[in-house]
């Protein structure tokens, strides 16, 4: 401010005296504010619901998985349904692979990567 502290420190003490209102007016209304975090909420729960769908999803296609295999094989144990678990990972790794390339995924060479990539 093109002076020194102590001319600062003067300056601001005379302000002080003169006593002025220092009013600050806000952006957004207290209304404005409101319907904004209001919508946020409304964003927020629509994301929960979103995702709890997708775990859901996520979580049936798994549990699929070991019914059928435990259909096709009663009495099996745990350790079997492990193994076809574990077995049956590249199969469908393989699968989601297939359908995310070209829609968000490139294959150059051995590797993939974000479509965003170009």
């Amino acid at each position: 401010m093109d002076m020194s502290v102590s001319e600062w420190m003067q300056a601001m003490i005379e302000a002080g005296r003169k006593k002025f209102d220092a009013q600050v007016e806000p952006d957004e209304s207290a209304d404005e504010l409101r319907k904004q975090r209001n919508d946020l909420k409304d964003e927020l729960g629509h994301a929960r619901t979103r995702i709890e769908e997708l775990e859901t999803q996520l979580h049936h296609g798994e549990q699929e998985v070991i019914k059928e295999f435990v259909e096709e094989n009663p009495g099996a144990t745990f350790e079997d349904i492990t193994r076809h678990v574990i077995d049956t990972v590249p199969k469908r790794l393989n699968r989601h692979l297939d359908e995310l390339e070209g829609d968000t995924l490139y294959v150059a060479g051995d590797g993939y990567y974000p479509e965003s990539d170009g």
